[in-house]
């Protein structure tokens, strides 16, 4: 009995022991386990952590990505617009030019209408005003249509109006020329004679000469024709008015 006693005592106390040792395995687990948990909560933590940084990061990259082609858009767009303002800069100058031509040319125009200007005619050049220049080419164009009468009548008017015109030798010349086809001999010696007279060396002077030996012909004054016709021959050898003028010497003698 007391072995027995003994015995159960000493099971009692291993369990005893036995349960104090359990004891003590489980609060370390459980301090193991909650160090455990403390590092994985503090690891997830610090994953969110990052997380959320890269997630601003990617989003500030995205605004960054965002404002920079709000701004390369924005460039194309005044870019456009620069080249438009380019393109109709270039426009409107042209058309400046343009009318700056037109001005010009007509301000060129105007001052040509009212301002003297050299001519020539028959050899000779000088200054003339536009309504001398119209007057004489439209009294010129009355005689080449054959309208002699007219012609007389356009340079006699031309005559008084322009009594100082550079036109005056050769008006003086076609007047005579006039005056010769309507058989007005006589005023036609006149006004050859009073260009010779005037200029003797101009470019028609041999043909004004040989034009009053023809007139002398006409009125049968053979003595002062022959006399005429040396004198072409003599003044103006090389011309074809000397030529002619040896031809008609052969006829009348």
């Amino acid at each position: 009995m007391k072995w027995f006693k003994a015995t159960l005592i000493a099971l009692t106390a291993i369990g005893s022991m036995s349960g104090h040792a359990a004891l003590f395995e489980d609060d370390e687990a459980r301090k193991a386990i909650l160090e455990m948990r403390q590092r994985m909560e503090a690891q997830r933590a610090a994953s969110e952590i990052l997380e959320r940084r890269q997630v601003d990061e990617i989003n500030q990259l995205r605004r960054s990505l965002l404002d920079l082609q709000n701004q390369i858009e924005m460039l194309r767009a005044e870019q456009a617009r620069m080249r438009g303002q380019g393109e109709q800069f270039a426009r409107d100058l042209a058309e400046a030019q343009r009318r700056q031509t037109t001005a010009g040319q007509a301000l060129d125009d105007r001052l040509r209408s009212v301002e003297p200007q050299k001519v020539t005619v028959d050899g000779r050049e000088f200054v003339a005003g536009p309504g001398e220049k119209r007057d004489f080419d439209a009294a010129m164009a009355v005689f080449r249509a054959g309208d002699f009468v007219g012609a007389q009548a356009a340079f006699l008017d031309f005559s008084k109006r322009y009594p100082k015109s550079g036109y005056q030798t050769s008006l003086l010349f076609w007047l005579g020329n006039a005056q010769y086809a309507t058989r007005n001999y006589k005023e036609a010696i006149t006004n050859f004679r009073s260009m010779l007279a005037q200029a003797p060396d101009h470019p028609r002077a041999s043909e004004a000469l040989l034009a009053v030996a023809n007139c002398q012909i006409e009125l049968k004054d053979t003595r002062a024709a022959r006399r005429t016709l040396e004198d072409v021959i003599r003044l103006h050898p090389e011309t074809e008015a000397a030529q002619a003028a040896k031809e008609r010497l052969t006829k009348i003698r």
